[in-house]
């Protein structure tokens, strides 16, 4: 007998199961609450046949409303009593005592849980690492202001060895940054890292010195500087537990700058380096506020799973500098991780969904509203579904706008696990250079040249798609005074046109009749979701509520139904639109163009809602039926945008609720027998629900549109720039209506670093097709004459 693809679905919605009420592996009932501008999971570890979590508040060393969580086999959530909250992210199993030590807590086998006052260890605890001279007895804990304490496992009696530094009295490690992440112990030495940096242009600049790597070898009167740089995680092979030969076994650390990823390994006591490629800017801020805890932990598979600008990566068990192939890309991911575990048959992943303070990512565009309260949750996903969430793509450099000396070689870069690579080279010098790329073909630190480049121009592009070996690095036969090289990677997108069925339901351009509706995460400890639900005319049809069951409720409350209309609305006129493309101008007056989707969109835009934050200091970009990843203006803005998923829907407004996606604008009529798709009993609400993550199913990213179409153009001037970014097979037509040289530009970097890829002479018109890996931020173009020119993309 074959099962229903019905049943699957309920299935899959828990329904079926018995277990609480789930969409795409998120159980609302467990979503996490504080009363604090912030409520990111900090740590999930399973212990003592229970998963435990803690939250954290932005910045509570002294205590806050988050709580220690016990959640059991059957997914019911334990709120322990002895929570005192915090803004924790340690962990660590101390095997000798058989004790589990997450933020302040200290957790038996069985399950009895004892909490250290804060007023006895102050500080946000980020880390916890084995003790240099007595592992058995003692644990050492880190804050994120630089604090260390020792703590002994069994009368839990604190000792600071360094003041946290809004601490007075005692020695102060006077460590560059601040922000502190990661902590490991191992080769005769603790290892600690932060990630940001107190300066003024750290809260601007992304570019913008920051972070430090130090270490410390248990009695020195001062920590040694490793590297000026961003670092987030450190661990070794013996990762949650310690390394179980601290003397010999390695130590890695992930971090990054603006150029690129950094990853070190502490190896025969010795530091060695290498740079890997960003899927996201958003964790890019210099102040070091939007990274969370990335994490290399075990999973239960041959690799180790690390997560790192917005990348699922496999990360060899093994890896040293004489074994360092293995490290590719899984996918991409837009969810804000804290940690993650896995547990019984699944991956869990803390992450951080919905704040109640904005921080610094506010935005004209985004409109006016109301706070929400601050809430997460956890993210269970079946480990195969790791290589199938979005299609993986990378963008770094080992030169960004610097000097570079004659044979010195740069920083090895990661080539392996991409199948679209290739390479962007500018250079102010004014004669030829040549460089020579060099392979670590085996990952066993032995280099050999692989191809020799002939540099006669400013800029030049070289496909590498065909180059094989685990790291690359280049070398410059001459002194440059300032060149950029840049690698551009992607991996074959798989995704059709055509949405998943999850999506059956929600409204396409061409409907009529339609529920849309206002929704957001309410405050005040209300922890439902309101909805303020329209017709297709924008008539309200009422007010209601979501609950954690997932039950749309109608609530005759004029006061809440004000509230929601008043402090949810949706700013007009974000976008424009013409015969060319969809415009946005910035809140710096800057203005950007961005593909059409289908032509019914035309005029359609103003009265939906175009960007929102939908986890922790990241916000989604909806425009001509496509999705986009938008960066915090300290992250880069939306010079760094990148399409996600297109789908040509009427989505009406969208938001984050108990870590879940919520959108309206849903067909009348429709998507019946979709959990995805919940509507109130009265049948006059109704919306979509699922994971942030959910929309790369959307579709694959497309549109047509471009800077000019039968627009008047004067001769040498730029047009607005358009992006490339996200998009995987590009084609463009030029037409002019007197002959004319077309120049196409294209922005390398994201930061307004223009060069020329090629010029065309345009007599009546001209096609082109970009080579399959090529790939930039943006493109724009001139015109040599003054003619009326169209200068038209279109990306399948």
């Amino acid at each position: 007998m074959r099962l229903k693809p019905l049943f699957f679905f309920l299935l899959s919605a828990g329904i079926v199961a018995g277990e609480p009420v789930q969409l795409s592996g998120i159980y609302p009932s467990l979503a996490f609450f504080n009363d604090e501008g912030e409520c990111g999971t900090g740590a999930v570890v399973p212990w003592a046949d229970r998963l435990w979590a803690v939250t954290y508040a932005p910045h509570s060393p002294q205590g806050s409303s988050d709580k220690l969580y016990e959640i059991t086999p059957g997914l019911e959530q334990i709120v322990r009593s002895e929570s005192v909250g915090g803004t924790p992210a340690n962990r660590m199993i101390h095997r000798e005592s058989k004790q589990l030590f997450i933020g302040p807590y200290v957790i038996g086998e069985d399950r009895s849980v004892r909490a250290i006052p804060h007023s006895e260890m102050y500080g946000r605890l980020t880390g916890n690492a084995r003790h240099l001279t007595d592992p058995v007895g003692k644990i050492y804990y880190a804050t994120m202001e630089e604090g260390l304490y020792e703590v002994d496992v069994d009368t839990l009696a604190v000792t600071e060895l360094w003041r946290d530094e809004q601490q007075k009295g005692g020695r102060k490690a006077d460590l560059p940054g601040y922000h502190g992440k990661g902590l490991y112990s191992g080769q005769g030495l603790l290892v600690y890292a932060n990630n940001g940096d107190h300066s003024k242009q750290a809260l601007q600049d992304p570019a913008s010195e920051s972070g430090a790597l130090a270490s410390w070898d248990g009695t020195a009167d001062a920590w040694k500087l490793v590297r000026r740089n961003q670092f987030t995680e450190l661990t070794g092979p013996g990762g949650i537990e310690g390394n179980r030969s601290p003397e010999s076994d390695p130590v890695w650390t992930i971090g990054w700058d603006h150029r690129s990823l950094i990853l070190m390994c502490l190896h025969g006591k010795t530091w060695h380096s290498w740079r890997l490629p960003k899927a996201s800017h958003s964790y890019d801020g210099a102040h070091g506020w939007n990274t969370e805890w990335p994490r290399i932990r075990d999973i239960g598979e041959k690799d180790l799973l690390m997560t790192m600008h917005g990348t699922f990566w496999r990360f060899p068990k093994t890896f040293t500098p004489e074994n360092s192939a293995g490290i590719a890309p899984r996918s991409n991911y837009l969810k804000v991780i804290g940690d993650f575990c896995r547990w019984q048959d699944r991956l869990v992943f803390g992450c951080d969904d919905t704040a109640k303070a904005e921080f610094l990512n506010k935005r004209a565009s985004k409109g006016k509203i109301a706070a929400p309260q601050s809430q997460s949750n956890l993210w269970f996903v079946d480990p195969r579904e790791l290589d199938r969430i979005g299609p993986a793509i990378g963008r770094g450099a080992v030169w960004m706008d610097e000097p570079v000396k004659a044979g010195q070689p740069s920083d090895a870069y990661l080539l392996a696990g991409y199948q679209g690579k290739s390479l962007h080279f500018s250079h102010a010098g004014g004669s030829s250079v040549k460089v020579a790329l060099e392979v670590d073909e085996k990952g066993d630190g032995n280099w050999k040249q692989a191809r020799e480049i002939m540099l006669d121009s400013p800029y030049q592009w070289i496909d590498l798609s065909g180059l094989a070996g685990v790291w690359i690095r280049l070398v410059s036969n001459a002194d440059l005074p300032e060149a950029t090289a840049l690698f551009q990677y992607t991996n074959r997108d798989e995704r059709s046109a055509e949405p998943d069925a999850i999506f059956t339901g929600l409204a396409g351009q061409e409907e009529g009749a339609v529920s849309g509706g206002l929704v957001r995460a309410l405050g005040d400890n209300k922890r439902c979701l309101g909805m303020l639900a329209m017709d297709s005319r924008g008539k309200e049809r009422g007010y209601y509520e979501l609950d954690a069951g997932l039950k749309l409720h109608r609530v005759e409350d004029a006061g809440a139904q004000a509230d929601l209309r008043e402090n949810t609305g949706i700013p007009t006129q974000v976008l424009q639109e013409d015969p060319a493309s969809v415009l946005f101008v910035d809140d710096k007056g800057k203005r950007w163009r961005l593909p059409r989707g289908s032509a019914s969109q035309v005029g359609g835009l103003g009265d939906t809602r175009v960007c929102r934050e939908v986890a922790t200091e990241r916000d989604l970009f909806h425009a001509g039926g496509s999705f986009y990843e938008l960066p915090a203006e300290n992250a880069g803005g939306f010079a760094k945008l990148r399409a996600v998923a297109s789908g040509n829907f009427m989505v009406h407004d969208f938001c984050s609720y108990r870590g879940l996606f919520i959108m309206t604008g849903i067909a009348d009529g429709k998507g019946e027998g979709n959990p995805h798709v919940i509507r109130s009993e009265d049948g006059k609400a109704a919306l979509w629900a699922g994971a942030i993550d959910d929309i790369w199913k959307i579709g694959k990213p497309r549109g047509q549109g471009g800077p000019w179409k039968e627009s008047k153009v004067e001769p040498n001037v730029a047009s607005d720039p358009y992006l490339m970014t996200g998009f995987d097979k590009k084609s463009l037509v030029l037409k002019s209506s007197v002959p004319a040289t077309i120049t196409a530009e294209v922005d390398l970097t994201g930061t307004g670093e223009w060069v020329t890829y090629r010029s065309f002479l345009v007599d009546g018109s001209a096609e082109h097709s970009f080579p399959d890996a090529f790939q930039a931020y943006w493109i724009r173009f001139r015109c040599d004459k003054e003619a009326i020119v169209d200068a038209q993309l279109d990306y399948r």
